[in-house]
């Protein structure tokens, strides 16, 4: 099916395995990942995450075979989202979230699709949003979380700018603001001065904004440990540029202390 002309949504094709089967899902942004999401699929398979909260896959357009249909069923997703628009990771999210919403889900889990972060996790995100917490941080830095092979210019940098920035305009301590290893309940996506759904939202603008926005409006938000390995040699599995993209980062994080990225009434 392909949706398109939906305002705040970027145009995308949807193909549906299964029917919703679930109460909560995640959605998992990828961009050519090869066989890191693959594997990334396969742990969750292993821990039969597939029967808690059906998997998402939200395509930014890849071309490297690593959404042929057969090899997502096998993995156990239930829908597969191809975005066929403009942006990158935020727009993905816009495309998923707002697919997830129309049908039905409670709450929405994200977690990249580079096999970094401990998926078997998920169902301690599904645990805090049926305690009725709005937004669920997963964190390597808390009690219980693990870091593993972080790069040590990536540590020192969520430590002492990322996660105090994000702290400072959240009103509540944050410890691994760049982690998009989280949970969204389906209240505070739909909050009326939360509107996720906007063009605003393009790179990693929504990440930092949902990062903020429920401590802003006194919603229930918590941090949960997890971890995050990197692998301990080679390239390190990122989209993010040294130097453009982590500039670009720190223009975000401004812009969202400033409180750009709020509705304006």
């Amino acid at each position: 099916m392909i949706i398109q002309d939906i305002e705040g949504i970027p145009d995308f094709e949807s193909t549906e395995f299964h029917p919703k089967k679930t109460k909560y899902c995640v959605c998992i942004p990828i961009i050519n990942e090869g066989e890191r999401i693959a594997k990334e699929l396969q742990r969750a398979k292993a821990c039969q995450i597939d029967l808690l909260c059906d998997i998402i896959i939200c395509d930014g357009g890849s071309t490297d075979g690593c959404t042929e249909e057969s090899k997502l069923i096998q993995g156990g997703v239930n829908t597969l989202l191809v975005k066929r628009d403009i942006g990158k990771q935020s727009a993905q999210l816009r495309m998923g979230f707002w697919w997830a919403l129309q049908r039905g889900y409670e709450g929405i889990v994200t977690i990249d699709g580079n096999n970094k972060d401990s998926i078997e996790d998920i169902p301690n995100f599904l645990n805090k949003l049926d305690e009725g917490y709005d937004f669920v941080q997963g964190s390597r830095f808390v009690p219980g979380g693990r870091a593993v092979h972080t790069p040590f210019v990536r540590l020192v940098s969520v430590r002492t700018i990322h996660a105090p920035i994000i702290s400072l305009t959240a009103g509540q301590t944050f410890t691994d603001t760049t982690n998009a290893f989280r949970a969204h309940s389906r209240k505070y996506l739909q909050h009326p001065e939360v509107q996720p759904f906007r063009d605003i939202f393009q790179t990693y603008e929504l990440l930092a904004y949902l990062s903020v926005r429920a401590s802003q409006l006194n919603l229930r938000a918590c941090e949960i440990p997890v971890t995050r390995e990197y692998p301990p040699k080679g390239k390190t599995p990122t989209k993010i540029s040294f130097f453009k993209g982590n500039s670009n980062l720190m223009k975000i994080l401004l812009k969202n202390a400033m409180g750009k990225y709020a509705p304006q009434n």
